[in-house]
């Protein structure tokens, strides 16, 4: 898409030995498991948990969150908190870097993504989305009435709603601008005086020896290569999420100044982090 970070050159992959392909198969397979056993699991429940609590999810989100968790334990990346997840529904933005992002961001942490309406489509991750409660929107500015609705809707359901205000991913060693045009939902009446919002950072430690952006998932990179990449790496690196101070939305003069503030806070934790080895 247009609007699709690109860089001029991405990280040299090694060639993949014996070894890689043992380590691949020993990752990969309990990882599998673990998703796709996790996700028949969540649909049984929600067949229940849907009729009786309809939006509302007091169950299937603790799968999700085990699922994440325990999915780093597989891959044996380190997986590190900074600060405290705010209480209540609210929304949440955060850098956007890999596919990993969904994992940490869930791991800590229960939360529903907000997605570009073509990510339903997509093979694999689009199923996984929907299952686990996405609110998938259209970028079409004659939709903005029926999306605020369906935002309030589910706030009102308790739900924390998770943004990428950059748009699209990175490799892991910059925040792009934020969005403005994102936030403008934030001031609707109906969310405005009750709305709370936390800047979260994710910070990616590669493996030692290996490319700084070696998490990074961006451009026109394929998720398979890069999925393989990262099962059969000989030494794994990790993830920081770092929990800013929430802000309440009314305390901001406009979508433009609440936006700065977030990718403002954003990007100090990327700073500070980068580049320090996770322990």
């Amino acid at each position: 898409m247009s609007d699709t970070w690109q860089s001029p050159e991405t990280p040299d992959r090694a060639p993949i030995g014996p070894w890689g392909w043992l380590r691949g198969i020993g990752r990969g397979v309990p990882l599998a498991v673990l998703v796709f056993g996790g996700l028949i699991v969540l649909l049984i429940v929600r067949m229940v948990e849907r009729p009786i609590c309809g939006l509302r999810r007091p169950v299937t989100p603790h799968i999700t969150q085990f699922v994440c968790r325990v999915a780093f334990f597989v891959l044996g990346m380190g997986y590190r908190v900074e600060g405290e997840p705010m209480r209540g529904p609210g929304a949440v933005v955060a850098n956007h870097s890999s596919w990993l992002d969904i994992f940490a961001l869930n791991a800590r942490k229960r939360i529903y993504f907000v997605a570009k309406s073509e990510v339903a489509a997509w093979p694999g991750i689009g199923w996984l989305a929907r299952a686990t409660g996405t609110v998938f929107i259209k970028r079409d500015k004659r939709e903005a009435t029926s999306q605020i609705a369906v935002f309030r809707d589910r706030l009102s359901a308790g739900h924390k709603l998770l943004f990428f205000p950059e748009g699209t991913s990175t490799d892991g060693l910059q925040v792009l601008p934020f969005k403005p045009t994102l936030f403008a939902a934030f001031f609707d009446p109906a969310l405005v005086d009750d709305l709370a919002l936390q800047p979260v950072t994710l910070v990616y430690h590669a493996p030692k020896g290996q490319d700084a952006r070696f998490y990074g998932w961006w451009g026109d990179m394929d998720f398979a290569p890069h999925l393989l990449s990262t099962l059969c790496a000989r030494r794994q690196g990790g993830v920081t999420v770092i929990y800013h101070a929430p802000v309440a939305v009314r305390d901001f003069a406009n979508r433009k100044t609440l936006a700065a503030h977030a990718e403002q806070a954003v990007r100090a934790g990327l700073t500070a982090h980068r580049g320090a080895e996770i322990t």
